[in-house]
């Protein structure tokens, strides 16, 4: 992936802050039960070390900035082009606060610099084709600071987003940035 445009680097630089690195593989709910209502999907405990699908900035009410990162199973379907995608395929997109950088702004004599704030939250989207069968087999889940969003009409939502796209996408937004 090449890392042109400032939106990149200020991503870039938030996986410098975070410590991404390569690796995958779906977990076991965690005792006590953090898993989104629903779905029952579990906040993966080695997602951070995923890698990279894509990154974006979502304008509007929202005003982020993510990164979009995939299992094994996830990666090498978006390599591949293969669509759907297979069981055990997991996506993870993570979200923090869209903000212009004053210190490297003042470096640059301009504003032109924008890097990663505070987190939103992370989403999940597990590919099980039977366990998700009524969710075009895509299961669900937000967590906000490690922790499931407990709200159903939250989850509710989520399909109801994803079913708007066409089906010959899998009902997955990101496409694999190169």
């Amino acid at each position: 992936m090449v890392w042109k445009t400032p939106l990149a680097l200020g991503v870039l630089g938030a996986f410098v802050v975070f410590g991404m690195r390569a690796g995958a593989k779906e977990s076991s709910p965690p005792p006590g039960g953090n898993a989104s209502p629903i779905y029952g999907v579990v906040l993966p405990p080695d997602y951070r070390s995923w890698q990279v699908v894509s990154v974006a900035h979502e304008a509007g009410s929202l005003n982020d900035i993510r990164v979009i990162l995939g299992n094994d199973i996830a990666m090498k379907a978006f390599r591949d082009h293969t669509l759907p995608f297979p069981d055990g395929a997991i996506i993870a997109r993570l979200a923090w606060k869209y903000e212009a950088s004053a210190r490297n702004n003042a470096i640059f004599g301009r504003q032109q610099s924008f890097v990663a704030g505070d987190p939103t939250n992370v989403q999940i989207s597990v590919k099980d084709s039977k366990r998700y069968a009524e969710s075009g087999g895509w299961g669900y889940g937000q967590f906000e600071n490690g922790v499931a969003n407990p709200g159903k009409p939250l989850m509710q939502t989520c399909f109801a987003c994803h079913s708007k796209l066409p089906a010959a996408d899998d009902f997955v937004f990101t496409t694999y940035s190169r």
